[in-house]
């Protein structure tokens, strides 16, 4: 079979997703069957028998953003808010990878032990098996009840889950017990994120820092409330007091966010900053909600963009163990193509970013096909990418 090889010629910039590098030299990338290959510049590269050629035209290209806290339930449908193609939205706003933290709106969710085991590992299934629009789905991710043992990790394990749902969200809201049951989980190579603030719908209820913490879960989920925070010394304490993911999601509360992140700089640990939208939910889906996060941080918080991308694209990638997220050569072809919206402010894309701007996408690629032109969700790009073979 004939390898499938993309070139990506004429960029203006490369954004790496790297927090110690987060722009690299170069202008040309190279992809064969779905694997990064090369970077650098066209001069240098071998760009001969090319099955895609895409000349972007002087934009800039960033790995595919990774949304590291959503609840999908089947497909691309949410009953949550009666929305078809809510994933496919999401792709046109740069989002190729989206993980997972608890299929809790499917109607009629069973919370018995044998059913939640079950509907966990055929959710993993069917978004192992259909990916929306080419988006990378990991999910199967149980929301632990009151009752489980050991052995029902390790099933879980051996049948390909790798995700717990959001620790809270079920019967098990006591520190000692979500400890017992992150153990387990990641003693089976199970990793955990725990619920964080107040109730986010019915069911739920408040997990402070003292559960988030005795839990010691992997990532601290929507460390900025889900929709509601913890007081900020809470938030401050857990930054710093353990070593876990601070995910900062687009339905929470925005000062608090920005909060979470200049801790983390401040205690010089800002590899531990991940960004997800924690949607679908109450406050519905948001297809731009990661470029938003992107461009809220950086200009209110008043960090580099390029740094601000690296939260939702190389951290993650880092902090779950994935393959995409990061410009690398072995690394799965996922890219973004972008540029300054038209008529922004700003004298190129990451100062308009930075301004607090959303760019506009011209382009997306996952496994190194182009999965989407023109976005339909951002603002037109100043600058747009096309196919030239």
């Amino acid at each position: 079979m004939a390898s499938e090889k993309l070139v990506i010629t004429n960029i203006g910039q490369i954004l790496s997703g790297k927090l110690e590098a987060p722009i690299l030299d170069g202008d040309c990338v190279v992809s064969v069957d779905g694997r990064i290959t090369d970077i650098g510049y066209a001069k240098d590269m071998d760009l001969d028998n090319a099955t895609v050629k895409v000349y972007a035209h002087g934009v800039t290209l960033t790995p595919g953003l990774i949304d590291s806290h959503v609840h999908p339930v089947i497909g691309d449908y949410t009953p949550r808010q009666q929305q078809l193609n809510w994933i496919d939205s999401c792709l046109h706003g740069g989002v190729t990878t989206m993980i997972s933290a608890g299929e809790v709106h499917a109607p009629g969710r069973p919370k018995d032990i044998v059913g939640l085991k079950a509907m966990a590992i055929a959710s993993q299934r069917w978004y192992e098996n259909f990916r929306p629009s080419g988006v990378k789905m990991l999910a199967g991710a149980p929301v632990i009840e009151d009752g489980m043992v050991e052995s029902d990790f390790k099933e879980l394990a051996d049948a390909g889950v790798k995700l717990l749902g959001e620790v809270g969200l079920g019967s098990v809201k006591a520190g000692e017990t979500a400890a017992q049951m992150v153990k387990w989980a990641r003693k089976y190579g199970i990793q955990s994120t725990i619920h964080t603030g107040g109730p986010s719908i019915p069911g739920s209820g408040l997990i402070d820092k003292d559960v988030v913490l005795e839990a010691d879960a992997d990532i601290i989920g929507h460390i900025n409330g889900g929709h509601t925070a913890l007081p900020d010394d809470q938030i401050t304490c857990l930054c710093e007091s353990c070593n876990r993911g601070i995910e900062i999601v687009h339905n929470g509360n925005e000062r608090a966010g920005l909060l979470a992140m200049r801790t983390a700089f401040e205690i010089k640990q800002a590899e531990r900053v991940i960004l997800g939208t924690d949607s679908p939910a109450g406050s519905g889906v948001q297809p731009l909600g990661i470029l938003r996060m992107i461009a809220m941080l950086s200009s209110l918080g008043d960090i580099p963009p390029e740094i601000a991308f690296c939260f939702a694209t190389g951290n993650t990638a880092r902090m779950r163990d994935l393959d995409c997220g990061i410009i690398e050569i072995g690394r799965s072809a996922d890219f973004v193509l972008m540029d300054t919206a038209q008529h922004a402010p700003g004298r190129n894309m990451l100062e308009s970013i930075h301004q607090g701007n959303l760019p506009g996408v011209g382009m997306t690629i996952i496994d190194g096909i182009v999965r989407t032109n023109r976005s339909r969700n951002t603002p037109p790009a100043t600058h747009m990418p096309e196919i030239i073979e």
